[in-house]
């Protein structure tokens, strides 16, 4: 299959790309960080630099490589836990107006399949109804709508010990992700 997938530089994206290509499917791997590329390409991926607010050189990207699948792996979270507070907007815009980007970029690319990180635990006030607002639009374009549990493992947040539930540990969630790429449409729990 040919799978291109936004956030593909990010803690869950760099452990799905080796997977990926290992089961024999084409990745493009997409990210907005120049420094990046050389691992993308390292671990497989015909990397793409792309910004997912520029609409116009984000559809060239995803229409460009055809992809049958578009998964979006996108967030827009701080390397620091300390500083997820201040972080809430950005990530709320990356899911709606990112999320719309890409959503638009894979209709013109005649993408099949689009599956979409989310998360497997309610978040208060706005956080929540803009999460809600992300998931519904994946669902209405008949996606996938992958809620993972809090990440725990190397290069997560929770480097060494385990977070709450719901949670999963990163490897494992990659793992659970290639199970689920040919899932039909609707929400699918990655979780202990």
């Amino acid at each position: 299959m040919r799978i291109f997938i936004a956030g593909a530089s990010g803690v869950i994206g760099i452990r799905l790309l080796p997977l990926l290509v290992a089961a024999g499917h084409q990745v493009t791997g997409m990210t907005r960080t120049p420094a990046k590329i050389a691992g993308l390409e390292a671990l497989g991926a015909e990397p793409v630099l792309c910004d997912v607010y520029d609409a116009d050189a984000l559809r060239a990207a995803v229409v460009g490589f055809r992809p049958e699948a578009v998964m979006h792996q996108l967030t827009d979270l701080p390397d620091d836990a300390a500083k997820l507070p201040e972080a809430g907007a950005r990530n709320d815009r990356m899911r709606l107006e990112g999320t719309r980007n890409l959503l638009a970029a894979a209709e013109a690319a005649g993408a099949e399949r689009i599956l979409a990180q989310s998360i497997a635990w309610e978040q208060p006030g706005d956080r929540g109804v803009h999460t809600r607002e992300f998931e519904d639009s994946v669902l209405d374009v008949s996606g996938v709508v992958i809620r993972y549990g809090k990440f725990y493992g190397p290069g997560t947040y929770f480097d060494t010990e385990q977070p709450s539930p719901p949670r999963i540990q990163i490897d494992e969630a990659a793992r659970r992700t290639m199970a689920i790429l040919d899932a039909p449409a609707g929400i699918v729990e990655i979780v202990e």
